[in-house]
């Protein structure tokens, strides 16, 4: 019997019209610039004010503090549209997204309206500083700390593989301020502005992918903070951070779905044009199973991604399983379908001259990023396990 309340999925026409704008701002004005953003490990200037132009750079952001008001899923289609093109570009609304999730979740109106406002402008950049040398994925074991001093704070230590960090203007930076309380429960969130004294980047890492997004650590050498840059409670800072990234997990599935869709879409053109043994290999039975296989995990790792999306605009108790679940099985894909990819290009798929070479490295980091893909299994199997 058919439920009336049934409706199979599919985008409405605002969604579909918006993945048809962003993608011809990309062919236009972002994907021209993706080879030498790489070659170079330039930041992709070009794409970011033409993002910004666009309204794009920050689709997240509510429209009280003049942003766009894109939900969860619209801020994912954008994010996939532009890495179908740039990965690197991706980042950009990708880690505004990250950076500044945390005051949306817990900050105070004041903070929201000071910080939100200039990043829905584009006016200004956001960063995520959680992880550190020693404390990757285990990251209750951080060492960076931060103390009172009368009204103030002061935060010491390093934050390490920040994205965009030098970049941004402000950073959300997670910190102990209760060394002997318990693990994970004497952690608090803090805004470090690029201007503040103590603070400084290191030097840009030197990377497989992703070229175009300058990642750096992120040094506090008695950074003295104000009062009103706590974000939310003391001690709740780690559990804000997972919270932050039960969400974001989603916009890094989205940039593997474009990716991957990238990939396919070059692979597909080249396997109709080259001819072998007297025909187009996409005639060969072989070739065909492989695009096959391609096309069938995208579209599996697609549906995953938008329904995370829909469950993180929903808040559903269930995000942490579906979005770690997005994550994973999106970037494994985007991995595979990259490196199949090459192979049908054969020789030519592993020069520079073609960019399926660039999009290989850069699924990458997908994998690795906003918690490896055997931490995202943990999370999964502790959701399923109900621990």
């Amino acid at each position: 019997m058919t439920n009336p309340d049934f409706h199979y999925f599919r985008l409405d026409d605002e969604q579909e019209e918006l993945r048809a704008a962003v993608r011809d701002i990309v062919t236009d004005k972002v994907a021209p610039h993706a080879a030498e953003v790489d070659r170079e490990s330039a930041f992709p200037i070009a794409a970011y004010d033409a993002l910004r132009a666009a309204d794009l750079h920050a689709p997240h952001v509510p429209e009280a503090y003049g942003g766009a008001g894109a939900d969860a899923l619209a801020t994912c289609i954008v994010i996939e549209e532009i890495a179908r093109g740039c990965a690197s570009s991706s980042l950009i609304p990708a880690v505004n997204k990250l950076g500044s999730l945390p005051l949306l979740l817990a900050a105070d109106e004041e903070q929201k309206t000071r910080y939100l406002t200039p990043l829905a402008s584009g006016s200004a950049a956001f960063s995520y500083g959680l992880s550190e040398r020693e404390a990757g994925s285990d990251t209750a074991s951080m060492r960076t700390r931060a103390r009172r001093d009368g009204e103030e704070w002061v935060l010491d230590g390093q934050k390490s593989w920040i994205t965009n960090a030098g970049f941004s203007d402000y950073y959300t930076v997670l910190a102990v301020t209760d060394p002997d309380g318990p693990r994970g429960r004497n952690i608090s969130a803090f805004v470090v502005e690029k201007s503040d004294k103590g603070f400084s980047v290191g030097e840009k890492e030197r990377k497989l992918g992703i070229k175009g997004s300058p990642t750096r650590e992120l040094l506090f050498d008695g950074v003295r903070l104000p009062g009103d840059r706590l974000i939310g409670q003391p001690g709740e800072g780690l559990k804000l951070a997972l919270r932050t990234l039960d969400h974001t997990r989603v916009t890094i599935a989205a940039q593997a779905v474009g990716i991957a869709q990238g990939a396919l879409d070059f692979a597909l053109d080249y396997v109709k044009e080259r001819r072998q043994f007297g025909k187009r290999i996409a005639d060969l039975q072989g070739i065909q199973f492989m695009l096959a296989d391609m096309g069938m995990k995208l579209e599996a790792a697609r549906a995953m991604v938008y329904v995370a999306a829909a469950k993180s605009e929903r808040e559903d108790a269930d995000l942490s399983f579906h979005g770690a679940a997005a994550k994973c099985f999106a970037s494994d894909v985007a991995m595979e379908i990259t490196t199949d990819a090459v192979q049908l290009l054969g020789g030519y798929g592993y020069t520079e001259d073609y960019p399926v070479e660039r999009m290989m490295r850069d699924a990458k980091i997908t994998q690795i990023y906003e918690g490896t893909n055997q931490v995202q299994r943990v999370v999964m199997a502790r959701n399923l396990i109900g621990s």
